[in-house]
């Protein structure tokens, strides 16, 4: 397959390039640079998986395990006399928030969901609800969406819930549902000529190499496999709507050269234009999806535009991070082994944790 710069289309000599031509220019470089993306993470992505198994997954199961012995720690240290009531809250608080996160983590950590309810005000399943509850509360505000009385499970219920609603709206009003998508008459119409335009000049590059490459037209079994190759090719191509692929295919059947394709009246170059708009659309899509998926996948919180080729510096990064809390977790161990120390240790924490509390209040 050729290069996608061998598209790029040359105005003749003493003849500048029209707008139209400039910007498939344009589109194709794009596409050409989000199609690198979107391959790089197919090519990443496994040598991540692999690395993140070394390197990260190791150190995590260490942190769970250490985070575990730290809420047993907390736990008996409670069943001990001699603490003040201000003591007693803080130790509580610092065993609930540790147990609460490693339930979260994993549904399955019992023990931990056992140690959360006895030492919590509210067990650890009824602070869920009331918080899934909260959430559905807020989304029906801002989405004006009836999400019903029903039990909701996980964040993952809510958004499914929400998708159901929009479905079922679209399909009870129609017209409702695409009216944020028209204008004018005129403006419509002219918006669904172009579209319909743009689908004929598609099904006119697939027409040509159809013709061209038809395994009728084969010469002897070789020349017939080769076609039907080809025309597996134009087809799949066809399907996806990918006129730049079908403009390569063209290209190297030399049914086309780039003088040709610099020599086409603007008005269809606009057309081609429209498609590789969409086709470039599609593709950033699946790079978002992509990264979306990746950071579900690996527990990441979503960040600006990751770079696939990069991958390696969230390794080092979330290796970095559960060091220091495996550090901190040992260094908090030593503090509590003796009682003048422990007392001295949980005033820093009350003093953390009411930090913390108001820091959570603020409006930015």
């Amino acid at each position: 397959m050729p290069e996608l710069f061998s598209l790029q289309l040359r105005a003749g000599t003493g003849k500048p390039a029209s707008p139209a031509h400039k910007r498939f220019n344009q589109l194709v470089q794009k596409i050409e640079k989000a199609r690198a993306r979107l391959l790089a993470w197919s090519e990443q992505r496994p040598l991540f998986n692999s690395v993140h198994q070394e390197r990260v997954r190791p150190l995590q199961d260490e942190l769970t395990r250490a985070r575990s012995d730290w809420v047993r720690s907390l736990d008996a240290l409670l069943a001990e006399p001699g603490w003040t009531r201000a003591e007693r809250r803080t130790l509580r608080e610092l065993l609930c928030d540790c147990a609460g996160a490693l339930v979260d983590a994993d549904p399955q950590a019992l023990e931990m969901k056992a140690l959360h309810d006895k030492h919590a005000e509210v067990d650890f399943d009824t602070d869920q609800q009331q918080q899934l509850r909260e959430m559905k509360g807020l989304f029906e505000a801002v989405s004006g969406l009836d999400l019903g009385d029903d039990d909701i499970r996980s964040e993952e219920d809510i958004l499914r819930r929400a998708q159901e609603r929009m479905s079922e709206q679209a399909a009870l009003d129609p017209e409702a549902a695409a009216a944020p998508h028209r204008g004018g008459g005129a403006a419509e119409r002219r918006r669904e000529e172009a579209a319909r335009q743009a689908s004929q000049s598609l099904r006119e590059v697939f027409r040509k190499l159809a013709s061209a490459l038809h395994p009728d037209r084969a010469a002897d079994a070789d020349d017939h496999a080769s076609r039907t190759a080809m025309m597996q090719r134009v087809n799949q191509a066809y399907e996806r709507n990918d006129l730049l692929a079908l403009l390569e295919l063209q290209l190297e059947i030399e049914q086309i050269d780039s003088q040709h394709l610099a020599s086409a009246p603007a008005e269809r170059v606009k057309h081609f234009n429209r498609i590789l708009g969409e086709q470039l659309e599609e593709i950033e899509e699946e790079i978002v999806a992509e990264e979306i998926r990746f950071c579900h996948d690996f527990g990441l919180l979503p960040q600006q535009r990751l770079d696939p080729k990069l991958l390696h510096r969230i390794i080092e990064q979330e290796v970095q991070e559960l060091r220091a809390e495996l550090a901190t977790i040992t260094l908090d161990s030593q503090a509590i082994g003796a009682r003048v120390s422990a007392k001295r240790w949980l005033k820093r924490q009350r003093q953390r944790l009411r930090e913390d509390f108001f820091d959570d209040d603020l409006p930015f």
